[in-house]
């Protein structure tokens, strides 16, 4: 056996960051991927030869990859060109009204004090203030930090902060939160939308999640050439370092001997023994059995109610006329309570969804476009029940028409035409991410337990070990790259214990528990 192989199934955002500091730090590193290039989630599709973003499309975080590359010794700035937002989004409703926020918060306030009064101003002012101290008290105690439990948490926060987590309003949902801020309801439905970054409703999820707003509030970028450019760059940077990537190459199982993880067999049954495994696939994928039998105790089943959200989606070049899309621009529906309750409760797509809109080829405050026509990624959230629910064709018909009908309600006008666009459902997306249902941020953020269950770096087999959006700290692609970052954390201090591998230094700032 290679003492310090480590074999990585996935090359996604978590698994390219665990090669990259793996590698980095002199590993011999295996990275297996089932597609034909890196990226995972964060994916281009093809219309034609124009390539659009159909995965995430909001860089945020930039700090966690600044560290990434540091630690490889490069810059960031050397590998790709950021471009920041200086509309972080703009917002539309029916019932009224427009309204962009800016990546400066007192821009942000006097737009909010001339869309809904002075007293809506002072609340977004208090908002951010308060979301910003969420986010510094649980950066290093929970967010850094691998998988946290109740006692390491108040442990990290000590006897005099204990107030201060009890202030991140873990037991409060973020729906009954946000009515402190804003009275308006349009405002309550915009920051109420930061759950769903998460898939998780607003109606559920604890009010911790208002630190998604200063995540995004500390800067939003756009990546020059398309989202899956870091997906490159990472792996590139990793191969400098050695480590080797097979894709088209899938991993049937892994394998297990004597209670620990020791190899992994490819669909063409040749089987590569390693050190250390680390699967970044979702992590529902392991009880299901996707990778054999001897791996499916390595985690918990996820239950169906347990689900983040999924989506329908269009990929599409387009003419468009009328609103003024931003880089990003979402259309609330008349009824965000009735529009969750419909997903989450009774799992099926909402009447009237929420539509969000990447305008690829627009950015800067006036949004002109690049060209026209311009690529669009339009996205509505649906409940994830892609394996026991498949989407018929009359089905995906019907949420197009109740989608772009409503942005042609408010005004935007998408002259599509069949063979220049390209439907995702839930159905679709569990055949990409199997054992998911089509959910694609892992579980659901819903209750103040459930980062708690969110499954940690180690497997419950040695040797076997997880990074990936749906594992800890969360789903989004920083958090995922910190997944990954945490992963090869732990293989390093793990070698270090059983004497395989020299000691291991801190990744980038990372604060171990």
């Amino acid at each position: 056996m290679h003492k310090q192989r480590v074999v990585i199934i996935g090359a996604g955002i978590a698994g390219l960051a665990a090669a990259l500091d793996l590698s980095a730090k002199g590993l011999e590193v295996l990275v297996f991927e089932g597609g034909s290039e890196p990226g995972g989630k964060m994916r281009q599709v093809a219309i034609g030869d124009v390539r659009i973003d159909a995965g995430p499309t909001v860089f945020t975080m930039r700090w966690v990859f600044d560290e990434l590359f540091a630690t490889a010794g490069a810059l960031l700035e050397a590998h790709l060109t950021l471009k920041p937002l200086d509309v972080l989004a703009r917002h539309a409703w029916s019932t009224g009204g427009s309204l962009d926020l800016f990546a400066d918060v007192d821009r942000s306030a006097d737009a909010i004090g001339d869309f809904a009064g002075k007293q809506a101003a002072q609340g977004y002012r208090d908002f951010c203030r308060e979301a910003a101290r969420v986010y510094r008290s649980l950066e290093p105690t929970f967010i850094k930090s691998q998988r946290p439990t109740v006692p390491s948490l108040i442990s990290g926060f000590g006897i005099g902060g204990i107030a201060d987590l009890l202030r991140a309003q873990p037991f409060v949902v973020m729906w009954q939160e946000l009515g402190k801020y804003f009275k308006d309801p349009r405002l309550r439905q915009l920051f109420g939308r930061y759950a769903t970054y998460c898939g998780s409703s607003p109606f559920l999820a604890p009010a911790t999640l208002m630190l998604v707003a200063h995540v995004e509030q500390d800067g939003v970028w756009r990546i020059e050439g398309g989202m899956q450019k870091l997906a490159f760059a990472l792996e590139g940077l990793a191969k400098k370092h050695g480590a080797k990537f097979h894709y088209n190459s899938k991993v049937k199982s892994i394998v297990v001997d004597r209670g620990r993880a020791c190899g992994v067999v490819l669909d063409t049954g040749e089987m590569i023994d390693a050190a250390a495994i680390i699967s970044n696939a979702d992590t529902a994928a392991l009880p299901a059995g996707l990778f054999g039998l001897a791996a499916k105790p390595a985690v918990r089943p996820i239950p169906p109610s347990e689900r983040s959200l999924s989506a329908i989606t269009w990929a599409l070049v387009a003419e468009t006329e009328g609103f003024p899309l931003s880089h990003h621009t979402v259309f609330f529906s008349d009824d965000y309570k009735s529009e969750f309750d419909q997903i989450v409760m009774r799992a099926a797509p909402p009447i009237q969804p929420t539509v969000y809109v990447c305008a690829q080829d627009r950015a800067g405050e006036e949004s002109p476009r690049a060209q026209k026509p311009e690529r669009l990624f339009i996205i509505t959230n649906a409940p994830a029940r892609g394996d026991t629910t498949t989407t018929e064709a009359w089905e995906i018909a019907k949420c197009e028409q109740q989608t772009f009908g409503r942005l042609e309600g408010l005004g935007l006008t998408v002259r599509r035409s069949p063979d220049q666009t390209l439907a995702r459902t839930p159905t679709d997306f569990e055949r990409l991410y199997p054992a998911t249902g089509g959910a694609l941020y892992g579980p659901a953020s819903h209750g103040w337990a459930a980062s708690f269950r969110r499954e940690g770096s180690t497997s419950r087999i040695p040797g076997l070990y997880l990074a990936s959006g749906s594992a800890h700290p969360g789903p989004g692609v920083p958090m995922a790259a910190m997944s990954g970052r945490l992963a090869a954390a732990q293989v390093l201090t793990d070698f270090s214990s059983r004497g395989r591998s020299r000691p291991a230094a801190m990744l980038g700032g990372m604060s171990m528990p």
